[in-house]
């Protein structure tokens, strides 16, 4: 678990892919699978670069992502759900219970 001050300090550090759309705040994502381990890797386009070692089949990069993500927040991945790209790399995810 991460103190609310580091929260805070990794959401200022995604804010170039944050932005607020009708059903809250949402995050851009750019997905690399294969990778050889999973990481946070930077920003592409403005969206967040996430790199998986999970092959895109079957929803296992989607659910690699979304439990890098959790663990990057400090927060669990069900406060998390992929609203867009459930097929592509170019994903949008919705943060939920962030507050």
């Amino acid at each position: 678990m991460i103190t609310r001050d580091e929260l805070e300090a990794r959401l200022q550090y995604l804010g170039p892919a944050l932005r607020q759309e009708k059903e809250g705040t949402v995050l851009a994502v750019t997905v690399i699978p294969h990778a050889p381990h999973n990481v946070v890797a930077g920003f592409r386009n403005g969206s967040l670069l996430v790199k998986v070692s999970a092959a895109p089949e079957k929803g296992k990069a989607n659910e690699a992502v979304l439990e890098l993500i959790a663990d990057f927040l400090g927060t669990a991945p069900s406060n998390l759900l992929l609203l867009r790209g459930h097929t592509s790399r170019s994903k949008i995810i919705l943060l939920q219970n962030m507050g």
